[in-house]
């Protein structure tokens, strides 16, 4: 198959998307499909390699970092008409979600689109009055949903939220996957060593973009008294964004301030290492459509504590491979009880690392492919 992959954020901006983004295409590419990535330009990446096409782009005013394509380019579009592609799948219903489907209308070919984000979530970074900018995204991401030939949710509450914001179109729920080479258990040593941490030091692990939706101020504080219980307790902070200014004036306010560490964002080749180093992750936000990251700590055999939220909490078998806490009162104290249990952290990591292939991309690409061949037989039958 020739595919039209269409996204708002791809590398190299770093996140949840990119990193699904990037799973499902090398996963199809490695089944001898062709994929072609339709993404913004950004200033350090103005080429355009092999097949991935860049649309000019302008800088996000409330997030400086990001950038927003501009949808339209006719020299893209008559490209996309020489390529033929066979299916079209959109990452987002904005911006370049938009030229997908008009290009798949255009050509007669099956869209699919992938609902990766709580829109109505990321309101505070748009300069509007709250609540209608939460409806108004809400409102048109249903829209797009139900132009759509099919809608990807990575959950089972998110299909059921799409579905109650009245999505007709048919949902499938196919969690992203971790590809193989990032599961499993690894030296943890090495980076230790280089971080300057003994094997018993106990290392609590963040990774995520440092922006306000993710609540770390909740995880701040759930770790600052635990250290106060557990020690020695540090926490490792790996990610960057527009609210770490703030979280680094709140860490040095609190009684744990010389234990919590900002590593900065680690390139994703390497955040691997520091999964395999720490002895549990710790996740706050209540805002994910799955939690990527929170996979990605399974599949090394890493614990997990979390505020209970949907999405993550199908990820995390609570008593099993991690604990949901109920409120950031539970979250610092399961955080507790686990780092002073050896014996219930061993019995999480076997948990974890006996569920780790179901969380293969593997399961997650060739899922997709049954459906995009499903959805391209049934456009040949119409034809």
């Amino acid at each position: 198959m020739r595919i039209g992959f269409f996204t708002n954020n791809y590398a190299p901006w770093v996140g949840g998307v990119t990193t699904a983004v990037e799973t499902l295409r090398a996963g199809l590419e490695q089944r001898g499909h062709e994929v072609f990535v339709f993404a913004p330009r950004f200033p350090a990446h103005n080429a355009a390699p092999g097949r991935i096409i860049r649309y000019r782009s302008i800088p996000a005013l409330t997030y400086p970092e990001f950038v927003l394509p501009i949808p339209f380019s006719p020299g893209i579009s008559r490209l996309v008409r020489r390529l033929d592609l066979d299916l079209f799948h959109a990452h987002h219903p904005f911006l370049l979600g938009r030229t997908a489907l008009r290009l798949a209308r255009r050509g007669g070919r099956p869209l699919v689109f992938t609902y990766h984000t709580r829109y109505e979530k990321y309101a505070h970074y748009v300069p509007l009055p709250q609540g209608w900018v939460q409806r108004r995204a809400a409102a048109r991401a249903t829209r797009f949903a139900n132009h759509a030939d099919l809608v990807i949710a990575p959950s089972k509450a998110t299909r059921t939220t799409l579905e109650a914001q009245g999505v007709r179109t048919r949902i499938e729920v196919v969690p992203t996957g971790i590809p193989q080479a990032r599961i499993g258990p690894g030296p943890r040593e090495a980076l230790r060593t280089q971080l300057g941490f003994s094997d018993r030091a106990r290392l609590v692990l963040s990774v995520g973009r440092l922006d306000p939706e993710k609540n770390l101020p909740t995880l701040f504080r759930a770790f600052d008294f635990a250290a106060q219980q557990v020690d020695p307790a540090h926490l490792l902070v790996v990610g960057k964004g527009t609210h770490e200014p703030h979280l680094r004036a709140l860490a040095a306010t609190l009684p744990s301030a010389s234990r919590i560490h900002f590593l900065g964002a680690v390139p994703y080749e390497k955040v691997l290492d520091v999964y395999r180093a720490a002895d549990v992750f710790l996740f706050a936000s209540t805002t994910e459509t799955q939690g990527l990251v929170v996979a990605e700590a399974l599949a090394v055999g890493l614990p997990v504590v979390a505020l209970r939220a949907p999405g993550v909490d199908e990820i995390v078998a609570h008593g099993m491979t991690g604990a949901l806490a109920e409120s950031p009162a539970a979250l610092a104290d399961a955080l507790v009880t686990l780092l002073r249990s050896d014996e219930q952290r061993a019995a999480f990591v076997r948990a974890a690392l006996q569920r780790a292939s179901d969380l293969s991309a593997d399961t997650h690409v060739n899922r997709v492919v049954a459906l995009y061949e499903e959805l391209l037989r049934g456009r040949a039958r119409r034809d």
